[in-house]
């Protein structure tokens, strides 16, 4: 037996024990000495802020990150864990599902349930007879025998999905089964029968870990709570004995500091109007990724929008821009006039420029010089009878560089080899070059470090000075705070709560409102 997990059986107390685990990123601490700790039959539940750490702390756990690439020490029922691959991992019996499914539309539910595995005939040939049958038998036991298992799985929606991901590690004989954010794309019913499904499991010695910040399935499914803030532990305990807000302070533990200084700014009467906008789930159109939200934005006026992963922010801010990729439905208004947005260019025209949450993917061409995608937005405006006036397209690169203070050597270099907080300001240069009377700002200091996001807090303010409005979506609650006029919170879809942000505002309440559904607040 592979002693990187053998079992020694002298009945360890803990099925799993991480002791002081640390990682690092270009020198970045990520995690800063984490304990956890799972019996067998327990589920844990895993709470934190966004980029608190919590899935690099499962990634090392599964060996998405190897032995050898983070310090600490894994205890695997009493024994030392040097797993290198996330087989390995799976052979131990430790098996994670990811927030974003790995799962192949193509294939069918049964090949996606044991690709990789395939039951073989004495001739060497995928049995798919077998295959179907023990696929049935195992959606059976999760309560899913409508499900065709000989059907792609795209014909199925999202929650369906996670289930069939479910069966996959049932098949794996998961002795530990990590769940990371696992009801971000589920309805109400389709949560609950995930949560009877854990807590079947949990009944029959499987262990797990709940990584959600949607504290009311944590308060309903863990035994036990597990507290991670900066990558750093902050405590633990039976969730018997605690309350949601004793896990809300522990997770927002943390001051505004000097990060964010503020400056006086004067704001208008109300220059853009959204209403009921409403927006459907790609995959499964029985749910509304936005549910009904209606909200107006003021002239020189910064927005927060703030919210848990998977609450709405991105899909209703792609709505407002155009870009949102499934069905939805709004009415808009600016200056009290009812506009047509129905592509992103509709959204330029009538004065409205977004940059995306996603740069790599979605807001920069990474081969492309950085001047040049600087002037993307505008390349329409620089030709002139199909040829691009090259000295007008230099100077505006010129201007954008001086402005945001862009590091680069050269206007030609290509856009990927600038620092992430140096792209994240060509992509604000981008889109400013329509001259917008309305930014929005989806994640704007995402993966850059705190020099660039102070200088992104102060091209802000100026912004805001010149009459601009902006609407910024973040999931750093100190970010809302030091930042932002007004403050609305989405969660599940819904706007659950407004709130001027003066002295009274805190992260407890504005992540209460995020966490609390509508329906219990009222």
């Amino acid at each position: 037996m592979d002693t990187r997990y053998a079992r020694t059986r002298d009945m360890a107390e803990y099925l799993l024990e991480m002791k002081e685990i640390t990682k690092s990123f270009s020198g970045v601490p990520a995690l800063n000495g984490i304990n956890i700790r799972v019996r067998a039959g327990e589920c844990v539940g895993l709470c934190g802020e966004n980029g608190a750490g919590k899935s690099t702390l499962m990634k090392v756990l599964s060996a998405v990150y190897p032995y050898g690439t983070w310090g600490g020490q894994i205890l695997w029922d009493g024994a030392e864990l040097k797993a290198r691959s996330i087989r390995e991992t799976e052979d131990a019996g430790i098996v994670i599902i990811h927030q974003e499914l790995m799962l192949i539309p193509q294939l069918s539910v049964a090949e996606n349930i044991f690709l990789g595995r395939e039951p073989h005939t004495a001739a060497g040939l995928i049995n798919f007879n077998k295959m179907y049958e023990d696929a049935a038998r195992l959606l059976a036991e999760l309560h899913m025998g409508h499900i065709n298992v000989a059907l792609p799985v795209s014909r199925y929606g999202g929650g369906e999905q996670q289930l069939i991901e479910i069966a996959k590690a049932l098949d794996k004989k998961a002795r530990l089964l990590i769940l990371d954010e696992p009801t971000s794309s589920l309805t109400r019913s389709e949560i609950q029968t995930l949560l009877t499904i854990v807590r079947e499991l949990k009944s029959k010695g499987t262990a797990c870990v709940y990584i959600s910040h949607k504290l009311d399935e944590i308060e309903e499914i863990a035994d036990t709570v597990v507290v991670i803030r900066d990558g750093r532990f902050v405590g633990e305990a039976a969730m018997a004995q605690i309350t949601t807000n004793d896990i809300i302070r522990m997770m927002v533990g943390r001051e505004l500091t000097a990060l964010f200084p503020r400056e006086e700014h004067a704001i208008g009467d109300v220059i853009f109007q959204a209403r009921n906008v409403t927006c459907l789930d790609p995959n499964n159109t029985a749910r509304k990724r936005v549910d009904n939200v209606s909200f107006s934005l003021r002239q020189g006026e910064i927005l927060g929008i703030a919210g848990l992963v998977g609450a709405g922010r991105t899909e209703l801010v792609s709505a407002l821009f155009g870009a949102y990729q499934g069905a939805y439905s709004a009415e808009f208004l600016i200056n009290n006039k009812p506009v047509k947005i129905r592509n992103p260019r509709d959204a330029v025209r009538q004065g409205i420029c977004m940059v995306p949450e996603d740069r790599k993917a979605h807001g920069i061409v990474p081969a492309m010089g950085v001047g040049y995608n600087i002037t993307l937005s505008v390349i329409g405006s620089l030709s002139h009878h199909g040829l691009i006036d090259d000295g007008h397209e230099f100077s505006s690169i010129g201007e954008a560089i001086t402005r945001m203070r862009i590091k680069t050597s050269s206007a030609l270099l290509p856009i990927a080899n600038l620092s992430g907080g140096n792209q994240q300001k060509a992509v604000i240069s981008k889109m400013l070059e329509p001259k917008p009377r309305i930014l929005i700002l989806d994640e704007p200091t995402r993966g850059v470090d705190v020099g660039a996001k102070a200088e992104i807090y102060k091209i802000m303010f100026a912004l805001v000075k010149e009459g601009m409005s902006i609407i910024m979506v973040s999931s750093e609650l100190p970010e809302i705070l030091g930042i932002s006029d007004r403050v609305l919170v989405i969660g599940e879809g819904q706007l659950r709560g407004e709130f001027i942000n003066d002295a009274t505002l805190t992260q407890e309440r504005i992540l209460t409102a995020a966490i609390t559904p509508i329906a219990q607040a009222a």
